[in-house]
């Protein structure tokens, strides 16, 4: 059940915070934009709502299969681990336990995540002027027609390898974020719950979801920095050798900074998208355990 839960939480956040993501991943990979008023601004006014929204409808199905695998391969995990350590899957997990398996399951879900992730960000940098804004003749053909026809291509020019661009960065960052997600939400649940309650409030579950959204994000953005540029670098291009040249070569061009790109609209966006998660999730659970 922890799998259907986590795909409902995850398909329904993509939604919610889809639009963010695009001006996020528009700030981290281009210098064009002064803030993230100035890309709002300049992604609607030459491509309009729509320029927000490239590449979702693959981004929600693919977020839905990620974040089940996500909070089933979590759940399993942890079990796994007090099953070994104390005899039984349902004793109480210490921090430690709880960040090993949040780390385990952001590993788990890499596999799956790539591709998607590369093709989400290539459509949401790829420029398709309005036609109410630029004259029909000037509008050119956008190379990708969509998330799939995107993946056929990168598969197509950059071989099975270009869909896996990102990979080592998505990793670290994922590993990472993931162990301190479910440390943090489980333990401001510990800690928000009065004394003699099973289970946390729909409130306690709100706050505490979202707030482990934001310090999952804040920690995870320079890596999220270097993931996203990675994945735009196409085949004609051959900007980035690896991780730590991709690192190098953002420092020594646009300084340490560059490394926090984004930093402060990952930590808006977080915070409702992790909400409707975390909620989601427990609904869901509960409304089974219930029936």
């Amino acid at each position: 059940m922890d799998f259907i839960a986590g795909a409902i939480g995850g398909g329904l956040s993509t939604a919610v915070g889809y639009p963010l993501d695009t001006v996020k991943v528009r700030i981290q990979t281009e210098r064009r934009y002064n803030g993230i008023w100035h890309c709002i601004q300049e992604t609607y006014r030459t491509e309009k709502v729509w320029g927000f929204y490239k590449g979702m409808s693959a981004s929600v199905l693919s977020v839905s299969v990620i974040s089940s695998v996500s909070f089933g391969a979590y759940k399993n995990f942890l079990c796994t681990i007090c099953k070994l350590r104390y005899g039984a899957a349902d004793a109480k997990p210490s921090k430690l336990d709880v960040s090993l398996a949040g780390g385990a399951a952001g590993a788990a879900r890499v596999v799956l995540m790539t591709p998607s992730e590369v093709a989400k960000v290539r459509m949401q940098t790829q420029r398709n002027p309005h036609p109410s804004v630029a004259s029909p003749h000037l509008v050119s053909k956008p190379k990708y027609r969509g998330s799939l026809h995107c993946l056929k291509v990168i598969a197509k020019e950059e071989g099975f390898g270009g869909l896996y661009k990102g990979c080592s960065a998505l990793l670290c960052r994922d590993c990472s974020s993931s162990a301190v997600f479910f440390l943090t939400y489980s333990a401001l649940c510990d800690w928000l719950t009065p004394a003699g309650k099973n289970k946390p409030g729909f409130l306690v579950v709100l706050l505490s979801g979202g707030f482990a959204g934001v310090l999952a994000w804040g920690l995870a953005t320079p890596l999220d920095v270097l993931k996203s540029r990675m994945q735009t670098d196409e085949s004609d291009q051959h900007k980035y050798k690896g991780l730590i040249h991709c690192a190098r070569e953002s420092v020594r061009k646009e300084g340490a900074k560059v490394l926090f790109k984004g930093l402060g609209l990952n930590c808006i966006r977080a915070f409702p998208v992790n909400m409707v998660v975390f909620v989601t999730y427990e609904a869901v659970l509960r409304f089974t355990d219930h029936y």
